[in-house]
């Protein structure tokens, strides 16, 4: 699999990018011609897009607290924004959406879709970073408490450990679904995982990929046919 294409997996390759009037086609230094002109090396790139939204506001983003692990619910301005989500992406191309199966993000995923007929599919590895402790905790008191991405909240989980299960989510995606349109809802944790897997953004820019905050990210997974 190859991430986005600001990005490098890491690892060495022998092969090159060619298009071609077929599309984009993969051959290695032996050569090979594209296949319009009968050549059989040469591989296709399929294109996985994946959109990702935040869930919407919750009754404690406006307490000012950081839910984690915990479920939350929808404020009222929170199940406006859902319904407008439902609206901006129902007709966006999707074929499925997956979501964080915290009830926060549920019930945005529920609102939005409920009856478009696109499936809706739950996964943990798409939760928020868990706080462990300090879960449902001021949100500044839980961000002051640790001191870098790599240190584990009491009894939770760290940044990084949060962003590698949604790497393991990016890496089962295109099992199923390689070449299609997918929506994925979630948290920070959530958007920050795609980013680093996806575009390889490096753990000290991490940070803003959310900033500003906007209405939907895209990233595009290549891999070979």
């Amino acid at each position: 699999m190859k991430m986005g294409s600001s990005s490098s997996t890491g690892r060495r390759s022998r092969c090159v990018t060619s298009a071609s009037s077929s599309g984009f086609w993969r051959h290695d230094e032996r050569g090979g011609r594209p296949p319009e002109a009968g050549g059989g090396s040469y591989r296709p790139w399929i294109i996985t897009e994946i959109v990702f939204e935040t869930h919407s506001l919750s009754e404690d983003n406006d307490r000012g607290l950081a839910t984690g692990w915990g479920h939350g619910r929808l404020s009222e301005r929170g199940e406006a924004l859902a319904l407008e989500l439902g609206e901006r992406r129902r007709s966006d191309g999707l074929t499925a959406v997956f979501v964080s199966d915290l009830n926060r993000a549920v019930q945005t995923a529920r609102m939005a879709f409920e009856g478009s007929g696109i499936p809706v599919l739950h996964d943990w590895r798409l939760r928020e970073c868990d706080y462990g402790d300090l879960n449902g905790r001021p949100a500044a008191e839980v961000h002051s408490a640790v001191k870098d991405l790599e240190e584990p909240y009491p009894r939770g989980e760290s940044w990084i450990m949060a962003m590698e299960r949604v790497s393991r989510f990016v890496d089962d995606l295109p099992l199923r679904w390689k070449g299609e349109r997918v929506l994925v809802i979630g948290h920070i944790a959530t958007l920050w995982g795609l980013a680093r897997r996806i575009d390889g953004v490096a753990l000290a820019d991490i940070r803003s990929v959310s900033d500003p905050w906007r209405e939907g990210w895209e990233f595009r997974l290549s891999d070979l046919a």
